[in-house]
């Protein structure tokens, strides 16, 4: 960036964002209030309806323009499918969700028929037609050996917009993104346990805060161009301890189980899913505690031991490990558990019925989370019993 692009102010430079500072600095995009307004009803709606789950996805990648009047922006490659697959799956298991995406990234159901998998017009055939208002007297059909495949998504796309079930919410930016999750997460209060957050959004860890933005195209004259950028604030924290701090939060990680651990002590989250690359469509692992302590932040105060291990795989144990607490100064001890979940184990010899789809990991990733998200609704009970006594007690 040239001398003239670059602005002189820029007193958070060089260190990282707290999340104060972030909502404190920069503005909120267009449009968010309109949007806020539609899920703040969509929330509502589904709140009133006794035991109903809802569930937001995030889902896609995030830019980072480095132009007011945006040209250039840095990207990544995620193209929205762990989103778009598992809200078809969390809507096929009751839930109603908010699926909060990248423009033009996949969606749930029109995903199956991408410009690129299955193009849209391959479905289609000519064929006479013998009513008098057709053109050429032809007719447009979908082909008979297609239409079997089609059904099973077609009738899951009626279900979820007869039902009024899938609200999709669009962002951009990173800049977007944040603001949405943080107007979301407050407006889910209402729902305490039934609320999930499956976060699997491939958000960007850096950004350009506006005071080191260029109004205008970066001049390319001198050959290079040079950026310092801000770490993007960490906001799985307020998230889960105070916009809604009853939410079942689900993360992604790449495969660091160690960083997956640090994580779930540091946030208070309940379950980090890990995958690898190139393997994210065939096999992940649940990383999580296996006591669900600290609730509300008293540790006096204990949830359910989590479910039974469900796993094969050979390092999948109660593991023990040092984690850091939040301010990473003092190690505690904690317990972990890993539950690998292999796609060609689960769906072997699985041939799917007239109305399925052909097994994909995430059906499987959602049966387990449905039932983790279950226990956690389940647990409400006693533990605002005990709430109750210790409030009589003081």
């Amino acid at each position: 960036m040239s001398e003239a692009d670059a602005p002189t102010s820029g007193t958070l430079a060089g260190r990282e964002f707290t999340t104060d500072d972030y909502f404190n600095t920069q503005t909120p995009p267009a449009g968010l209030e309109e949007k806020t307004k539609r899920m703040h009803d969509f929330i509502q709606k589904w709140a009133a309806v006794p035991d109903k789950k809802l569930v937001v996805v995030t889902s896609g990648g995030t830019t980072v323009p480095l132009e007011s009047n945006t040209v250039r922006f840095l990207d990544n490659f995620s193209a929205g499918t762990r989103g778009a697959t598992s809200a078809e799956y969390f809507l096929k298991n009751g839930y109603a969700v908010i699926f909060l995406h990248r423009t033009h990234s996949l969606r749930p159901f029109s995903r199956h028929y991408s410009h690129s998998l299955n193009p849209f017009l391959d479905l289609l055939e000519i064929a006479p037609s013998s009513s008098p208002n057709a053109a050429d007297g032809s007719e447009i059909r979908v082909q008979s050996e297609q239409a079997l495949k089609l059904l099973p998504v077609l009738k899951a796309y009626n279900k979820a917009h007869e039902e009024g079930s899938l609200l999709g919410i669009e962002f951009q930016t990173v800049n977007d993104y944040l603001w949405l999750l943080r107007n979301v997460g407050q407006e889910m209060q209402p729902l305490q346990r039934r609320g999930m957050f499956y976060l699997a959004a491939a958000v960007s860890d850096f950004f350009l805060p506006e005071d080191r933005v260029a109004e205008h195209k970066i001049q390319s004259k001198k050959g290079s161009l040079s950026l310092e950028m801000d770490q993007v604030p960490k906001v799985l924290k307020p998230l889960v301890q105070e916009w809604t701090p009853e939410g079942y939060t689900v993360s992604f990680k790449n495969l660091l189980v160690p960083k997956a651990k640090a994580a779930l002590s540091r946030y208070g989250h309940q379950l980090v899913i890990g995958n690898e690359l190139h393997k994210r469509k065939h096999e992940v692992v649940f990383i999580e505690r296996v006591s669900r302590a600290k609730s509300l932040g008293n540790p006096a105060i204990m949830g359910a031991e989590t479910p039974p291990l469900r796993s094969t795989h050979p390092s999948s144990a109660a593991l023990s490990s040092l984690a850091l607490t939040d301010g990473g100064e003092q190690p505690e001890k904690e317990e972990f558990r890993e539950t690998w979940l292999y796609l060609d184990k689960l769906a072997k010899g699985r041939v799917p019925g007239p109305d399925e789809f052909e097994p994909e990991i995430e059906e499987y990733i959602i049966t387990e989370l449905v039932k983790r998200h279950q226990d956690w609704i389940n647990d409400a009970g006693p533990l605002k019993s005990r709430l109750a006594e210790l409030a009589k007690g003081q």
